[in-house]
């Protein structure tokens, strides 16, 4: 490794030179307390800015092991360092001059969830920190400007490390705010299997939202409050005694008029998955962690899923046990998203009657006389959710609107008046006597087949692995130098090029895999995230000799060992990724149009 004086010599050297010079300064470089890495160089200062790296020792940066050891904790302090170092970047952003992106500096920016994410990690071993940033090197015009770079590098950045990757530095009380209340979240994560409950949202939780493009809380609104009936209590290691409703595994329902807030409470729901960020206001609005929100997704692919619970007797006697269509209807779409979301290990679904298809949830008296059943290859949802939880242990919590057929079926049912919930299952069932239910099939349902027939890849792989071509050209894999895996992760005969598109989706090469509709994605990093999986699963697991289930299982389960650093192609691992759940990594691989299965 060189030393800091080394970079500056270097930058002297390359003063107003072209701007490709400036990769010269590629390399580690110890500052003392901490090394700064320069991992990538943009080719000109209008280009993508370059990628820096920090890492501090966990001796030097001095973090008790509490602040680390357990996984929750950790993930929380990240989160809280990388948000701090956001706050510090920004007094220095800009403040060198140039052409182009000089002088920009830029971390992650994070939203009110707490994600895993690349940009700022804690070694769990030893507390070690690696933090990533991007920055723009200076330039007039395209000629190097050596004396703003060193400013950043030598000044504004040393600032921002000291106040904030170094223990001493820091406001304890704040920190320890920030662990406690990853200790109780945990603790009410724990809670929820013990007393047989989805979700728990607490008395005094601010659900709704700014506006439609801010997920703040929104200012002076109605504070959520349990109805007693449903109110339980639980004594958190450190928050103390908290009271909240409880919603129980099973079926239930929430009604009420427009504008009353059921969608609102579904949204935290589906949230609910993920921890969140001190004073947003759903703090202690926990729900299962592999909970699926489900809708129709009119248009979708659907490959090789088995649909056969809700969907039979298609026109042209096509295949619904091993379902194949590139233009799936709002029925078939659902149908296919609760298949998918049940592999994956969902135990509750999450349903707004808005965005789904009607003859997938429910169809009337009067319409099965008009069209009789066996000319309708569809069997609505209502008839299999009692069979989904009795059965197999998954509830659901449907948003309801218009119709009151489910009321028959829900074991709890909530009328939202006003934001504030009340419950009404005794009421509901005794006016539902007056309107016969619909009837139900006397068949005999079975769960979807899982074993699917093994996923392929679309082109042929692994043609070139131990090759001196291609070792040459990428390297044999192995650890870089904080121990982050490099192996496999590049495609033998070619590289994938990976582009993000926000939450909307992740473009493949020339192939987009659209997100729009998985709604549980919380960050862009997510799906950023989850196109080098993708990229990864497609090079090294697409083999046709495994089913995309135990695929997803081998993948997850080696990012949870090696971190995301074990999928990502390429000589540096990138700051803006961020960890999606085993469910979105599903929902990913089933809307890949290229995925292909063995005949």
């Amino acid at each position: 490794m060189k030393a800091s004086t080394d970079l500056q010599s270097i930058l002297k050297a390359i003063d107003r030179k072209g701007y490709p010079a400036y990769k010269d300064t590629r390399g580690s470089y110890s500052f003392g307390k901490y090394e700064l890495s320069i991992d990538h160089v943009q080719g000109d200062p209008f280009a993508s800015p370059s990628k820096v790296s920090i890492h501090v020792e966990g001796k030097a940066a001095g973090f008790p092991k509490e602040c680390f050891e357990k996984k929750e904790r950790r993930i929380a302090m990240q989160d809280y360092l990388l948000r701090l170092f956001g706050k510090e970047v920004d007094k220095y952003n800009f403040k060198a001059k140039g052409s182009g992106k000089s002088g920009l500096l830029s971390v992650t920016r994070c939203g009110q969830e707490v994600l895993e994410r690349t940009a700022c990690v804690i070694l769990p071993e030893n507390g070690s920190i690696i933090l990533r940033l991007e920055i723009g090197f200076p330039a007039n015009g395209r000629t190097i400007c050596a004396p703003e770079l060193e400013k950043i590098l030598f000044d504004f950045l040393p600032r921002c490390i000291q106040g904030v990757l170094f223990y001493p530095m820091l406001n304890k009380e704040e920190v320890k705010k920030t662990l406690f209340l990853a200790d109780d979240r945990h603790y009410i994560r724990e809670q929820l299997e013990k007393m047989e409950l989805a979700a728990f949202v607490a008395n005094g939780s601010v659900l709704p939202r700014e506006s439609g493009i801010s997920d703040r809380p929104m200012k002076n609104s109605i504070l959520f409050v349990s109805p007693k009936s449903m109110e339980v209590t639980m004594k958190l290691p450190h928050k103390g005694e908290i009271s909240g409703m409880g919603i129980k595994k099973g079926i239930t329902l929430i009604v009420g008029g427009g504008y009353h807030g059921k969608s609102t409470l579904l949204k935290a729901l589906e949230l609910g998955v993920y921890d969140h960020i001190a004073d947003d206001g759903r703090e202690y609005v926990v729900t299962e962690s592999d909970a699926v929100k489900i809708r129709a997704e009119d248009g979708r692919s659907v490959t090789g899923d088995d649909i056969s619970l809700f969907v039979n007797n298609l026109p042209g006697g096509k295949d619904t046990k091993r379902f194949h269509t590139e233009d799936a209807s709002g029925s078939t779409s659902q149908a296919a998203n609760v298949v998918e979301a049940i592999e994956s290990g969902a135990t509750l679904l999450l349903i707004d009657e808005d965005t789904c298809a009607t003859n997938f949830m429910v169809r009337d008296e009067l319409m099965q006389r008009v069209v009789h059943r066996d000319k309708e290859p569809i069997t609505p949802f209502i008839e299999r959710a009692r069979f989904l939880y009795e059965e197999n242990g998954i509830s659901c919590v449907i948003v309801a609107g218009s119709s009151g057929s489910y009321f028959n079926i829900a074991d709890c049912i909530i009328q939202m008046d006003h934001y504030r919930p009340e419950e009404i299952t005794g009421f509901a069932k005794e006016e539902a006597k007056a309107f016969p239910p619909v009837s139900f099939p006397k068949d005999t349902p079975f769960m979807p087949d899982f074993e699917r027939i093994p996923i392929r890849a679309a082109k042929t792989v692994k043609e070139h692995r131990g090759s001196n071509r291609y070792a040459e050209k990428y390297g044999r894999g192995g650890k870089n130098r904080y121990g982050e895996s490099d192996e496999g992760s590049v495609r033998e005969s070619e590289r994938i090029k990976i582009k993000g598109m926000g939450k909307e989706g992740v473009v493949l090469n020339k192939e987009t895999i659209h997100l729009h509709y998985v709604e549980q994605l919380a960050d862009s990093e997510q799906a950023l995230a989850l196109g080098y999986l993708l990229a990864y699963a497609e090079q090294n697991m697409f083999d046709g000799k495994e089913n995309l289930r135990d695929i997803v299982n081998k993948l997850m389960t080696l990012v949870e060992e090696k971190g995301l650093a074990a999928v990502v192609q390429g000589g540096y691992l990138p700051s803006g990724l961020a960890l999606p759940r085993r469910q979105e990594v599903f929902a990913c691989f089933n809307r890949y149009r290229s995925l292909k299965i063995e005949k």
